[in-house]
């Protein structure tokens, strides 16, 4: 039985998301409405434990699963996402407060477990839940090296990315099960 090898693009689901939830509440029109009016909805919070199920599988198929992201500081929100079962890594924002590092750093661990034998060719499968096409070079050379690579994200996701892995599972459908609602305290 193979295992499944999960890799998580925290800001890119995460954000995403919020720009799904919008549209879904009528914040915006549409997805490409929402982003051309930087709109998302604030109010949507992202629960990693359903997220883990619907990305990873059962526990008995879990090789890995792993979760970058880049942390405000002094927060716990890290330490609550690794008991749901993710091996968290964080990278500092630069001064500008862009996220960095984190797109390479998913593709590093992908073709390091890959191609170091981690991940067992034919056997087990890689999941990648993010969206842009950055990683589109990886996942194109993995496929075409025999692995199964499976992409999940939400439906407005790179086209080529989507074409690049052998499946693609949108989390929209998922986006209820997904949604942990948040309300500022007064």
């Amino acid at each position: 039985m193979g295992k499944n090898f999960t890799y998580v693009d925290n800001s890119n689901v995460f954000i995403e998301g919020q720009r799904v939830s919008a549209v879904t509440l009528g914040q915006a029109e549409s997805i490409v409405d929402a982003m051309n009016r930087r709109i998302i909805d604030y109010g949507w919070r992202l629960d990693y434990g359903a997220l883990h199920e619907i990305a990873c599988g059962q526990p008995d198929e879990i090789g890995a699963a792993y979760l970058w992201g880049s942390p405000p500081p002094g927060d716990s929100f890290w330490e609550r996402v690794e008991r749901y079962g993710f091996r968290v890594t964080t990278y500092e924002r630069n001064v500008a407060g862009k996220e960095k590092k984190v797109d390479v750093a998913i593709a590093h661990q992908i073709t390091k477990d890959a191609y170091s034998g981690v991940i067992r060719k034919g056997v087990d499968e890689i999941t990648l839940v993010a969206g842009d096409k950055d990683y589109v070079p990886v996942v194109r050379d993995l496929v075409a090296g025999g692995h199964v690579f499976d992409v999940v994200f939400w439906s407005h996701a790179a086209r080529e990315l989507k074409e690049a892995g052998s499946s693609f599972v949108s989390l929209d459908k998922y986006l209820g099960v997904l949604t942990k609602r948040w309300t500022p305290k007064a």
